[in-house]
C-alpha cells in the first residue's frame, strides 16, 4: 500500500502569514505559474476523510444510558440530503421523537434494555440501525463526544462565546456525526446568593439557564466546571468555603500554591457540593468537569452522590493527573478521569501522553472512562488563537491514537473558524465509531519496533480496530501479521480513515511518514 507522505516540511500553511504577506505570497505564486505554465504548488495537508454522501446514513453509537426518571435527549446523529425524516421503532413509554429533528427526548420511568431501531430517510434513500437504550444506573455507556472552551478561550470565557460555539456545532454538521457536549471551563464563577447559597455565575454569563436552553434547543447537551477547592485554577470560587456563608475574595497576585493542601487552592471546611449540584440541574447542565489536585476517593465521592441527589443525569469528569492507585475509585464513582497533566498543542506533550495510556486499559468500560486530556486540533491558542503548532500527520495521529483508546473527545479550538482538514479530522464517522465502539474496550500495544508501533482494540461486532504509529522523525515501513491478533488466513481489511475496503490479507503493512499514522479494520 503506496501512502501520501505528508512531513514535517509539508506542512506551511498560508494562515501562519500576516494578511498582506498572504497575499504577496499568493500573488507571486500567480504570476510565476501564469510565466512558467507551471501549476501552482500545493501546501494543503492531505484530507483523508470522504465527502459524505448525499444518500441519508446513520452514525454514532449503538448504545446510549439513562436512569429512570430523568430528563432524557438523544440526537440521532445522520447525514444526508436535507429535508431528512426520522422513525424509532420500539421507543419505551415516556420518549417521543421529533422526526423532522431527529430527537428522541422525554423521561422513562421503568428501568430495562430497551431496543430501538432508528430509521432515516431522504429522496434518495433510506438507512436503518439498532439503538439500545438502557435505563438504569450507568449513563455515559460510550465516551463523550464534545467542546470545551479552556484551549480556546481559556479565562476569557463569556457567554457569547459559549453560545457561538453551539450555534456553529450545529451549524458545520458535527452534530451529525455524534457531537454532543458544550462544556464551559473554569471562569464562570461570580458569588454564592440567596437562601441555598449555590455559586451564581459572574457578569460574563448573564444568563445562564439562558444559554442551556439555547444549547437543548440545538440537540446539544451543556457542560459547567467547578473544584472542592475554595478558589479555582483561574482564580475564581470553587466549591468550598472558611465560613457558612460561603463568601469568597480573589485571592492576591503572585504564585498560585495549587496541588498542595494550602488555601485557598485546597478544600475548605464548608462543602456546598449538593446546593451547586441542585442548582446545575435546575439551569439545565448534563456534564461536570471537577478539576483539582491530588485526586481524594472521598471528595470524588462527595460530589458522586450530590450529582445523583441533584434529579438530573449530569456526566462526572474528575480532573486533573488523577493517581493511577486510585482508578477502581474512579471507575466505581465517576464516569472518565484524567489520566494526565494539561495537554499542549506540541508533538512531544500529545505523543508524550497519548503512547503511555496503557496502563490504566483496564479501567476503561463502559459508563467509565480513561481521559487522555483534550483534543488540540484546530485554531487553539488558551484565550490567544492561533493555529495549533501539531502538523496534519500529527493531528492524524492525535485523532487516530485517543479513538483507539476510547477516550472522551473534547474539542478545543474555535468551531466558528473551522477549515475543511479539520472538519475531515472530527466528521470521520468510520474513525469516529472506533471510539463509540459499544465492547468499550481500550486499544493495547501489540508491537513495537523503535519508534514504530501498533495498537489493537477488539470491536464490538467482532475484528479489531488497528492502529499504525510512525514515531520516528523518518518514513518507515510497518507491518503486523494478523495471526498475533489470533485471525487465520487472510482477513477482509478496511482503510478507516479513507472508507475504503482493500484486498484482504493475512499481513498488514503501510508505509508512515514521520509521525504519523494509519487506522484499519481487520477480520469480520
Amino acid at each position: 500500500m503506496k501512502l501520501i507522505a505528508l512531513g514535517r516540511t509539508s506542512s506551511v500553511r498560508f494562515g501562519t502569514f500576516a494578511p498582506f504577506t498572504r497575499c504577496l505570497l499568493i500573488a507571486g505564486i500567480a504570476f510565476l505559474s501564469s510565466v512558467t505554465g507551471a501549476a501552482e504548488p500545493s501546501n494543503a495537508p492531505e484530507i483523508r476523510t470522504p465527502k459524505t454522501p448525499a444518500t441519508p446514513r446513520i452514525n454514532g453509537p449503538r448504545v446510549y444510558g439513562e436512569r429512570p426518571g430523568r430528563p432524557f435527549l438523544y440526537t440521532i446523529p445522520a447525514t444526508g440530503q436535507a429535508p431528512l425524516v426520522f422513525t424509532a421503532e420500539g421507543l419505551p413509554d415516556g420518549l417521543t421523537l421529533d422526526a423532522n429533528s431527529g430527537r428522541i427526548s422525554g423521561s422513562v420511568a421503568r428501568a430495562g434494555e430497551y431496543r430501538v431501531t432508528l430509521a432515516v430517510s431522504n429522496s434518495l434513500g433510506r438507512d436503518v440501525q439498532p439503538l439500545v437504550i438502557e435505563i438504569g444506573d450507568r449513563i455515559c455507556l460510550t465516551p463523550p463526544l464534545g467542546w470545551n472552551s479552556w484551549n480556546c478561550f481559556g479565562g476569557q470565557v463569556d457567554q457569547l462565546k459559549v453560545a457561538a460555539q453551539a450555534r456553529a456545532m450545529a451549524a458545520s454538521g458535527l452534530i451529525q456525526h455524534g457531537w454532543t457536549y458544550i462544556n464551559i471551563d473554569d471562569a464562570w464563577q461570580g458569588r454564592r446568593l440567596g437562601e441555598t447559597r449555590a455559586l451564581q455565575p459572574n457578569s460574563k454569563f448573564p444568563d445562564i439557564k439562558g444559554l442551556c436552553d439555547e444549547i437543548h434547543a440545538l440537540g446539544l447537551k451543556a457542560g459547567i466546571y467547578s473544584t472542592p477547592w475554595v478558589t479555582s485554577y483561574a482564580r475564581h470560587a470553587g466549591g468550598s468555603a472558611e465560613n457558612a456563608e460561603g463568601t469568597w475574595e480573589p485571592p492576591p497576585p503572585g504564585p498560585k500554591q495549587v496541588n498542595k493542601k494550602i488555601l485557598p487552592y485546597a478544600v475548605g471546611k464548608y462543602h456546598f457540593m449538593k446546593q451547586d449540584a441542585r442548582q446545575w440541574a435546575e439551569w439545565g447542565f448534563d456534564y461536570l468537569k471537577y478539576d483539582w489536585n491530588p485526586i481524594e476517593a472521598s471528595d470524588v465521592a462527595e460530589m458522586a452522590g450530590a450529582l445523583k441527589a441533584s434529579g438530573r443525569d449530569i456526566v462526572y469528569s474528575l480532573s486533573n493527573k488523577a493517581p493511577f492507585a486510585g482508578r477502581d475509585d474512579y471507575a466505581r464513582l465517576a464516569n472518565l478521569w484524567r489520566t494526565t497533566g494539561d495537554i499542549k498543542d506540541n508533538w512531544k506533550s500529545m505523543s508524550g501522553i497519548g503512547f503511555q495510556q496503557e496502563k490504566w486499559a483496564s479501567a476503561a468500560g463502559p459508563g467509565h472512562w480513561n481521559d487522555p486530556d483534550m483534543l488540540v486540533v484546530g485554531i487553539v491558542g488558551w484565550g490567544k488563537p492561533r493555529d495549533t503548532l501539531l502538523t496534519p500527520d500529527e493531528q492524524y495521529t492525535h485523532i487516530t491514537l485517543w479513538c483507539l483508546l476510547s477516550a472522551p473527545l473534547l474539542i478545543g479550538c474555535d468551531l466558528t473558524k473551522l477549515d475543511d482538514f479539520t472538519l475531515g479530522l472530527l466528521t470521520n464517522d468510520e474513525v469516529l465509531a472506533v471510539d463509540q465502539d459499544a465492547l468499550g474496550r481500550q486499544a493495547t500495544r501489540v508491537a513495537q519496533n523503535g519508534g514504530q508501533e501498533i495498537w489493537a482494540k477488539p470491536l464490538a461486532e467482532g475484528g479489531w480496530a488497528v492502529g499504525m504509529f510512525n514515531r520516528g522523525d523518518q518514513p518507515a515501513e510497518v507491518a503486523l501479521d494478523l495471526a498475533e491478533l489470533k485471525l487465520a488466513g487472510p482477513q477482509p481489511i478496511r482503510d478507516l480513515w479513507r472508507q475504503q475496503a482493500l484486498p484482504a490479507a493475512a499481513r498488514l503493512s503501510a508505509k508512515i511518514p514521520p509521525h504519523g499514522a494509519e487506522l484499519f479494520k481487520v477480520g469480520k
